[in-house]
């Protein structure tokens, strides 16, 4: 009978995880077993296949699956491994390639040290392998589960896990890796958050260092340390480096760490966690920006007028704060007048009127200069009332204030008490349903039928708590917010123009009330600040 042909390819995988447990697994140590294994057997190398720094929980590998391919194809047609964990630690997946897999392609495969070789399927290592790989599966498991605990305990003490510091920080050589300001990009950082907080958007910002030749975060640190860039080489700015960089609370000198996650450690798929679950150390490094500043662009950011340009790049102060009285839609800025006029001129109108005529929506025209220059003199009244007789306005404010929020409290608190109570109730339902299945008094089905809707009616609950509790701690703190609008306010007392800036910092939104057909009748500007100072004004109508 003539013998069979080996042809071996030797897979070699070390994860990091692996490396903790020091030479014994390292690719090195599992290069020399394999090759000495293959010679003293006879077997012909074809390649070395290694993965190294990959997880065992996936075969979505590089050099496994240049490995199976080159089995499928009949390039080798058998496979060594050092042990069956080195394959993999899917126990499900390996499996199926060592048993269904590999036997159909007549693929031989060898883990030396477990003494696996399916070329003797009757040995007690063969009958062994399935305990050996559910055994691998859990070690990777709880692997996983201590990593995870130390990585927690880590972050919680401020130990900086990242490989380099956010932009505009350096790490120190401690042994927390403490971000310190870096003096060359903190500056950049700083003007960022100030540009959008005066009604730049973040595509304009991007725009703007672009051109100014400023170094963006990824071109940074390939000049300064030599990190890669990706393949396209440009490393310029984006609107998305931008936006990162406004919503990143590391600025502040506060240090979120742990936000992202894995499905399991089977599934590396990585999801953003909520907030609520981030591991935050407050005040842990020096900021770059001030409370003030970051308050400012989170308004900005939560505000419903993003704004928009015209063709020749202008951005209206009040572009997307201004709402129609009748139909709640947005108004529409358009030019109108003469093209001979040296300069356009501007007017808002509803933009369901505008769209689709009167059968809808009447006419809400207004010009440009003419609402700016209503929200520009009520915001100077409005700063003026405040300066002269500041400590009553506040004491108003509040007061009134924290007779809405007792209103708001009693009734949520009321409403979080029944939910409460209900979820409590499914608890003690889905502990019945249980207890029935058990004495035989409920058919499988049903029972479980049951637990699966209690178990969603309590999941929304609890979502629907969660929510509540966080508008009871906003109200809360709302009770005093005046005195931020007041400070911001009184500044604008003598402001020669409105600005985008001031829009974003003191207005929620302008409704405009419809365009009278009668001269002689009042029109209605309702204008809403962010905290309850809104005016209503009427004027007769002008050209």
């Amino acid at each position: 009978m003539k013998q069979k042909n080996y042809i071996a390819g030797l897979y070699l995988r070390l994860s990091k995880d692996d490396e903790r447990q020091g030479e014994s697994v390292s690719i090195e140590n599992q290069r020399l077993v394999l090759r000495k294994y293959a010679e003293d057997n006879g077997f012909q190398t074809y390649d070395e296949y290694i993965d190294d720094g990959v997880s065992g929980t996936t075969f979505d590998r590089p050099q496994v699956q240049r490995l199976l391919d080159d089995a499928k194809t009949g390039v080798i047609n058998t496979i060594i491994v050092k042990d069956l964990s080195r394959f993999g630690r899917n126990y499900i997946e390996v499996g199926q390639y060592v048993d269904y897999v590999f036997p159909s392609f007549g693929i031989r495969f060898i883990a030396i040290q477990d003494n696996v070789d399916t070329e003797n399927r009757d040995s007690n290592a063969m009958e062994m392998m399935p305990i050996m790989n559910v055994f691998n599966e859990w070690h990777a498991a709880n692997t996983s589960k201590k990593i995870r605990a130390v990585l927690r305990e880590k972050a919680k003490e401020g130990v900086y896990h990242a490989k380099k510091a956010a932009y505009g920080y350096i790490k120190a050589k401690d042994e927390k890796g403490t971000l310190l300001v870096d003096e060359e990009t903190a500056p950049v950082v700083k003007r960022i958050f100030e540009m959008y907080a005066s009604g730049i958007t973040p595509n304009q910002i991007a725009q703007t260092l672009n051109v100014e030749n400023v170094p963006s975060p990824e071109r940074y640190a390939h000049q300064k340390y030599g990190h890669k860039m990706n393949k396209d080489g440009l490393g310029l700015w984006a609107q998305g480096a931008v936006a990162r960089t406004l919503s990143s609370m590391v600025y502040l000198g506060h240090l979120p760490q742990l936000r992202t996650t894995s499905v399991s450690y089977k599934n590396h798929k990585k999801y953003v966690k909520d907030q609520n679950e981030w591991t935050i150390v407050y005040n842990n490094h020096e900021p770059i920006i001030s409370q003030e500043l970051w308050d400012k662009v989170q308004e900005r950011m939560k505000s419903v007028a993003q704004g928009k340009k015209t063709k020749s790049g202008l951005t209206h102060p009040l572009s997307g704060f201004l709402f129609c009285a009748d139909c709640g839609c947005k108004m529409k800025m358009r030019t109108f007048g003469r093209k001979s006029l040296p300069k356009p001129l501007y007017a808002f109108n509803c933009r369901t009127n505008e769209r689709y005529g009167k059968a809808l929506c009447v006419s809400h025209f207004i010009s440009a200069k003419a609402i700016e220059k209503i929200v520009l003199d009520d915001i100077r009244t409005m700063a003026q009332r405040i300066t002269l007789n500041e400590d009553a306005i506040r004491k108003e404010y509040i007061q009134h204030n924290a007779e809405f929020a007792d209103k708001a409290m009693k009734s949520a608190n009321k409403e979080l008490q029944i939910k409460r109570k209900r979820i409590e109730e499914l608890n003690r339902l889905i502990q019945l349903a249980y207890e029935d299945r058990a004495r035989g008094k409920m058919p499988e089905e049903v029972c479980f039928g049951f637990i699966e809707k209690y178990l969603a009616e309590q999941k929304t609950l609890t979502a629907e708590v969660k929510d509540i509790e966080r508008n009871l701690s906003e109200t809360e703190t709302e009770k005093q917010s005046a005195d931020g609008f007041i400070r911001a306010i009184k500044k604008y007392l003598n402001a020669p123009e409105l600005t985008r800036e001031m829009c974003y910092e003191l207005l929620d939104r302008v409704v405009v009330g419809a365009l009278p057909k009668d001269k002689s009748e009042e029109r209605t500007i309702d204008i809403v600040y962010k905290v309850d100072f809104s005016s209503v004004i009427r004027y007769k109508f002008e050209k």
